[in-house]
């Protein structure tokens, strides 16, 4: 479990495709102290770490994570906002994150207003409904607040920390992010099918 609030950003030293594709990821980080299995979400993407050394972690992705989520374009050189998982007793500063991507939102507009940004995505049209005003939403792994919704369109305002802090600062109109919907919102509409039934 993580809770979107980035602690890191993390940059793609190589990449190698052998039945399954693995990601050398340089961190500032001591990297050496990272347990091997451990949970790191990369982006939004939950990855295990399979070996590590003072600088880098190696993270495997399968088939299925690659077509699902944006990891399946990384490069090498490419930045990318990483979290450690979540321990008992450690502040839960954004919202419950479970780093399982449901889809991918685009980014359809960006705009200043005083030092934030106006963003607004499109959501998949199956996720749409899960999606509300002053709810919680992951968008690359950065827990976010939903300020307005317009069908399969919502909005955020991102302050100047999130901006300048995570991978907002290299967004752009027609890029793709990893979304998370809130894990409240999923069990409230799975209750709500159950009772129709």
């Amino acid at each position: 479990m993580f809770t979107g609030i980035i602690t890191g950003i993390g940059h793609i030293e190589s990449i190698v495709d052998a039945g399954d594709r693995s990601f050398r990821i340089g961190s500032d980080w001591d990297c050496a102290a990272i347990d091997i299995g451990a949970s790191i979400a990369c982006s939004g993407v939950c990855l295990t770490v399979v070996q590590r050394d003072a600088n880098s972690f190696l993270v495997t992705a399968s088939a299925e994570t690659l077509g699902v989520t944006t990891a399946g374009n990384w490069a090498v050189g490419d930045q990318i906002n990483l979290e450690r998982a979540l321990k008992i007793g450690d502040e839960l500063g954004g919202h419950l994150v479970s780093g399982h991507v449901d889809g991918l939102a685009e980014i359809k507009s960006i705009e200043t207003s005083g030092d934030s940004h106006i963003v607004w995505l499109q959501a998949p049209a199956d996720l749409a409904k899960f999606i509300a005003a002053k709810g919680s939403i992951a968008l690359d792994g950065v827990s976010l607040t939903v300020n307005a919704v317009d069908g399969c369109l919502f909005l955020l305002n991102i302050i100047p920390h999130t901006w300048s802090v995570t991978g907002w600062a290299r967004s752009a109109v027609g890029q793709k992010m990893n979304m998370e919907i809130d894990m409240l919102a999923r069990y409230v509409a799975r209750l709500s099918d159950f009772s129709k039934e």
